[in-house]
């Protein structure tokens, strides 16, 4: 069996349990029509499954799926011919209970904050959905093969590129 960080990997529903939101948010992240998200995040645990016997651990588990997730997204929205439609953001999504005026304002933040980042180019697109999922830079930039230098340079044009987009929206 593939060792683990000082041990064998857990079962892959372990996997699943562990690792299942962070694989929903970048699917989300890349595809917003709630069945072709559906398929993404299917063919992304089939392709984790699939490359687990090659887990080496040189870098986390948690960036080894990342990465799978990533690489699986690209692929899946470069298939894709047609624009995706705007997916509601509600889905899948837990919160404390807030006032409605204050969860009506976070869900509209929420929503331009998708829904910019869904107009990003890939690379930077990559990059920023890294970032927030709270990955350090020297996994992304392990995650994406770049150097620390050029990660530094793509993520700032995309948070540019991303506040553009986001004030033209408002």
């Amino acid at each position: 069996m593939t060792q683990h960080e000082g041990g064998a990997l857990p079962p892959f529903e372990q996997i699943v349990a562990d690792h299942g939101a962070l694989i929903s948010r970048i699917a989300m992240s890349y595809e917003a029509d709630p069945a072709l998200r559906e398929d993404l995040t299917q063919q992304i645990f089939l392709a984790i499954w699939q490359a687990l016997p090659s887990f080496r651990a040189d870098s986390s588990l948690r960036t080894f799926i990342a990465r799978i997730a990533q690489n699986r997204s690209i692929s899946f929205v470069a298939r894709q011919v047609r624009l995706p439609p705007v997916a509601e953001l509600n889905e899948g999504l837990e919160a404390d209970e807030p006032d409605p005026e204050q969860k009506a304002m976070e869900a509209s933040d929420r929503r331009v904050l998708l829904d910019a980042t869904r107009k990003l180019p890939l690379p930077q697109r990559q990059v920023i959905v890294l970032v927030l999922e709270g990955f350090d830079y020297g996994e992304i930039a392990q995650m994406l093969d770049i150097a620390p230098n050029a990660l530094a340079l793509r993520l700032s044009r995309a948070k540019a590129a991303l506040k553009a987009i986001m004030e033209q929206a408002r």
